[in-house]
């Protein structure tokens, strides 16, 4: 049984979500009570204290922007009850006046509690959205390792649990009768219609892998994919999405093919020759390969035994820190040699979090970390 507690439970991302925009009882009494001893303080100097009070009816009001229906519920009481403890000494001739007070605040606090009561119950339906948008992209990608003759792939996917709409990123590695091959992209936008476009390419690859001999013709075979879904895309009243990605084939030679279509390149790792293993300028992402005369071309490079190469999304390499910077990848890649290739994507998630703390994440993170098997059955 999975708990509400488990990292890999999409309720969960939905709950630790709906908790970072609530406020704590602490800070909701806070609010009211130095609200209210500004207020009174300011009347007790200015002796103005049955005018100032009416203005605690804010009070309510911004705490229904961010608290509870009960918290909204308790300023609202709260500030009633103030308001005409503050009137009961008013003049006689005022009693209308202050009734009408009482009145406008009764008013103004139903109509807070009204809004926080429709707030709680917005992001309870897009919370609710966003986990069945997030269990259903878990149940079509494959859950980690991933295993082939010449691989053995771990890696992990993680979505954005302070955004509200689920992202595009998409992974796969097939078993093909000309060797392994190795997809990873990242579908422009977020929400259910980048599902809808990571889901239609993501298929395309896992029938183009099987029966295509050729990288090109399989990368060719995922332009008409992203191409056909742009068109439905079109008629729908949606609009079309680019895709970056990543195309491997890895046989038994220690030379592997590659095209890049406008994605973030694989870094070798455990290797003699770390760093970027690929070094020719990306090309179009899919759905923009009329934008071009340039054919795509695959690159070749060197992926032996024993080293470990490095997929990963945009979500890793855009990640910024509290002043703006972008994670260095590369610069810390060079401390992950005495890590077991099944430890790397954890230890850059962590290391992730770590370095946004204090920033906002805005892009889901999807990590694929490839070790060459030198024979079948091994690790």
């Amino acid at each position: 049984m999975r708990h509400s507690n488990d990292p890999d439970d999409p309720s969960a991302d939905a709950g630790r979500g709906r908790r970072s925009v609530s406020l704590r009882w602490r800070v909701a009494l806070l609010w009211l009570a130095g609200g209210t001893a500004v207020l009174a303080v300011s009347g007790l100097v200015l002796g103005r204290e049955t005018r100032l009070a009416p203005f605690l009816v804010v009070l309510p009001a911004l705490i229904a922007g961010r608290g509870t229906v009960r918290q909204t519920a308790f300023a609202s009481v709260w500030v009633t009850v103030c308001i005409a403890v503050s009137l009961l000494d008013a003049p006689l001739g005022t009693v209308g006046a202050n009734l009408g007070v009482i009145v406008f605040a009764l008013a103004f606090n139903g109509l807070s509690v009204a809004r926080a009561v429709q707030r709680v119950r917005s992001e309870g339906e897009i919370a609710m959205l966003r986990s069945a948008a997030v269990t259903l992209q878990r149940h079509l990608l494959r859950p980690f390792p991933l295993v082939t003759d010449e691989l053995l792939v771990h890696g992990l996917y993680k979505p954005v649990e302070e955004d509200s709409r689920v992202g595009g990123d998409v992974y796969e590695v097939v078993a093909s009768p000309y060797g392994s091959r190795v997809f990873i992209a990242d579908v422009q936008g977020k929400g259910m219609p980048a599902l809808s476009a990571a889901f239609a390419v993501l298929n395309a690859f896992r029938a183009a892998a099987l029966a295509e001999p050729t990288l090109t013709a399989v990368a060719e075979s995922l332009e008409k994919a992203v191409l056909r879904h742009n068109t439905f895309a079109a008629q729908t009243g949606e609009r079309e999405r680019f895709v970056t990605a990543l195309i491997l084939n890895i046989g038994s030679d220690p030379e592997v093919q590659a095209i890049n279509c406008g994605h973030v390149a694989p870094l070798l790792l455990h290797h003699d020759s770390k760093g970027p293993a690929v070094h020719v300028e990306p090309s179009v992402p899919l759905g923009l390969g009329s934008l071009t005369s340039e054919p795509r071309t695959v690159e070749w490079f060197e992926f032996p035994l024993g080293s470990t190469l490095l997929l990963c999304t945009d979500g890793v390499t855009e990640a910024r820190n509290a002043s703006g910077a972008f994670y260095p990848l590369e610069e810390r890649a060079v401390f992950w040699d005495d890590i077991s290739p099944s430890d790397v994507a954890p230890t850059i998630y962590r290391e992730l979090q770590r370095y946004t703390e204090h920033s906002r994440p805005t892009d889901d993170t999807a990590l694929m970390v490839l070790r060459r098997r030198s024979a079948p059955g091994s690790q």
